[in-house]
C-alpha cells in the first residue's frame, strides 16, 4: 500500500521488537506489543506525525505487555494507556491475563481484522508459545510475536504452551502464506526480517514432520531466555 507507516524499533535488554504499523495519509497508526521503553514508542510516532489509536499484543508475557519478570519491572500497555486513551487488542484465550483494562480491552480471534485507516490487519491465531499467540498480516508483511523467528521458532516450555500446537502453526497456519511475506519477528535472535518462503527452506522447524519436531524440542525450549 502507498503510504505504509511501518517502524520497527529494538527495545529493552531481551531484543524486543516493537512495531508502529499504520497509514501515513491518515496519520493514524497501532503499536504492536507496547513494553519496555513507552515513552521511546510514543515519541517516535508523534515525531513522524502519527496518532497511536490502538495497541496490538501477540501474546500477553511480561516482555510484550508490561509486568514483572526476572527481578525486572517492565513498562508496558498499562504505562501506554496513562498517556494514550486507547484500545489494547488482545486474544480470547489470553483475556484473563490482562486484567484491569476494562472497556479499553477488545478480545479478538481468528480471522479477525482491523482497519487502521486505509490499512487493514489480519489477525492469525497462531498457538503453541502461548495458547493466544497470534501474527498480524498486514499489506504482505507478517509480525510474528515469538511463534516465528528467522531460523527459529518461541519455546514451548512455559505454562501454556504446546509443541503439538506450535507445529501446527508454522507447518499448517504460516507456512500457507505466501512465499514472498515479509516476517518480521518478536526478537532480534538472528536479524530484523526474513521471507515465509526463506523460513520454508532454511529454518528446521518449519521443515520437520511432527515426530522430529518434537524430540528437536526436547523440553520445549528452542531460542528465548
Amino acid at each position: 500500500m502507498d503510504g505504509l507507516y511501518l517502524k520497527q524499533m529494538e527495545l529493552g535488554p531481551m531484543q524486543n521488537f516493537v512495531y508502529l504499523v499504520g497509514d501515513r495519509e491518515a496519520g493514524e497508526c497501532v503499536v504492536v506489543d507496547p513494553a519496555w521503553e513507552i515513552d521511546t514508542i510514543v515519541r517516535t510516532a508523534e515525531a513522524d506525525g502519527m496518532r497511536i489509536s490502538g495497541a496490538l499484543v501477540t501474546h500477553t508475557h511480561p516482555d510484550h505487555v508490561g509486568g514483572h519478570l526476572f527481578g525486572m519491572d517492565i513498562p508496558g500497555a498499562e504505562d501506554l494507556l496513562e498517556r494514550i486513551p486507547t484500545k489494547v487488542y488482545v486474544h480470547k484465550a489470553e483475556r484473563e491475563f490482562l486484567r484491569g483494562f476494562g472497556s479499553d480491552l477488545t478480545q479478538v480471534e481468528a480471522g479477525t481484522e482491523l482497519a487502521v485507516g486505509r490499512l487493514t490487519i489480519t489477525f492469525i491465531h497462531t498457538p503453541g508459545h502461548t495458547p493466544g499467540s497470534q501474527c498480524f498480516l498486514v499489506d504482505g508483511r507478517l509480525i510474528s510475536g515469538d511463534t516465528l523467528f528467522i531460523n527459529a521458532c518461541g519455546r514451548t516450555d512455559l505454562p501454556g504452551g504446546d509443541p503439538t500446537e506450535m507445529h501446527r502453526s508454522l507447518t499448517q497456519r504460516l507456512a500457507r502464506l505466501p512465499d514472498d511475506t515479509v516476517l518480521l519477528p518478536g526478537h532480534n535472535y538472528g536479524g530484523p526480517e526474513s521471507t515465509i518462503g526463506d523460513e520454508k527452506r532454511q529454518n528446521p522447524f518449519m521443515r520437520f514432520g511432527l515426530a522430529d519436531f518434537l524430540r528437536s524440542m526436547g523440553g520445549g525450549r528452542i531460542v528465548i531466555p
